[in-house]
């Protein structure tokens, strides 16, 4: 699996510190609140490693981390670094921030501590408000972003699975496997051992039922349009 080397990190920093344009934007967000508590405690001091990546806390921890993640990011963080963390160009793309003891050490710092130049908010302090395991979640999230073109190879196979749950006669299992096996392919941009994918996202929908089905389609079809 791809690593991100030490100076495609620096460029990260650097673009943090280069985003005078959004001094203001970032100045004037008010950070709102992360639900944590289906989360493991990781006590009081801060931690310099992630500890809800997968191949330490394990799938189910991993998933409640990528969710309150998900919902704290795109709360927090998306007006400067967008969307799904696909930055516009105008902040760093955290997606590349390297999946390991070096990268975390990074990000938990600037989580804490914000980044201001001249008197000027370039980023806030997250630290006091949201806590260490908001910080956490959001960067299981940031970590677990595919890497551009991740879905190209299977787009096809997934848009046919994608009309097979729309007709509402699939065999669930089987297609709840074959996504899986897909899942298990997708590599991520930061180099972390699991990536939160359309296709996962659609396996763990379906439950045999026909309402989870229909979910499972639009996981698909969300994750296949983003992806372009």
């Amino acid at each position: 699996m791809p690593r991100i080397n030490r100076p495609v990190l620096i460029r990260v920093a650097l673009g943090l510190i280069l985003a005078g344009t959004l001094a203001d934007a970032h100045g004037n967000v008010a950070p709102q609140p992360v639900n944590t508590d289906a989360l493991p405690d990781v006590g009081e001091e801060w931690l310099i490693e992630n500890p809800y990546r997968a191949d330490k806390a394990g799938d189910e921890v991993w998933w409640q981390a990528v969710q309150i993640g998900d919902s704290g990011f795109n709360q927090n963080c998306a007006r400067c670094h967008g969307l799904g963390a696909v930055s516009g160009g105008l902040a760093p793309d955290l997606r590349f921030l390297e999946a390991s003891e070096y990268g975390d050490e990074w990000f938990a710092d600037r989580f804490q501590h914000g980044y201001s130049q001249d008197g000027t908010t370039k980023m806030p302090a997250f630290g006091e408000v949201l806590g260490q395991k908001a910080a956490w979640a959001i960067r299981t999230y940031i970590e677990t972003r595919p890497e551009d073109g991740a879905l190209d190879a299977s787009s096809d196979r997934l848009m046919a699975i994608r009309d097979e749950l729309n007709g509402g006669a699939a065999d669930t299992a089987a297609l709840q496997a074959e996504l899986n096996g897909i899942a298990a392919q997708v590599l991520t941009a930061s180099g972390a051992p699991k990536a939160d994918s359309a296709p996962l996202r659609a396996a763990l929908a379906l439950d045999g039922s026909p309402e989870s089905q229909k979910h499972a389609a639009e996981m698909l079809t969300i994750g296949l349009s983003a992806a372009k």
